[in-house]
């Protein structure tokens, strides 16, 4: 029987499987340091804050100032809060409610 390579979205679900064992803010880290880079972090963490500044009712130029990142990242954080499918607003809501975030 010849190979079959997994489809994307059975990877993208294996991924979030993997994502979803992981006990703890220690394991997260752990794995998280393992898969991406420093800088990879860096810019995933750098985008949550941009979503977290937008969502207070920041405008592009305070979060720019704030955040050093491009106003293409902050336009596509933007363009993901109004037409995305609430990624961003899940985990900012879910985070305010254990009080490790700014209520979004």
């Amino acid at each position: 029987m010849p190979h079959q390579d997994p489809s994307q979205d059975e990877l993208l679900q294996e991924l979030f499987q993997a994502v979803l064992a992981l006990d703890n803010l220690q394991e997260c880290g752990d794995f998280f340091s393992d898969l991406f880079t420093r800088q990879e972090l860096l810019s995933f963490s750098q985008r949550l804050q941009v979503a977290k500044l937008l969502l207070a009712g920041e405008t592009y130029e305070m979060v720019r100032r704030q955040v050093s990142v491009s106003n293409s990242t902050i336009t596509r954080i933007s363009t993901a809060l109004q037409f995305g499918p609430g990624g961003y607003r899940t985990v900012l809501r879910r985070l305010a409610e254990q009080g490790t975030g700014e209520q979004a």
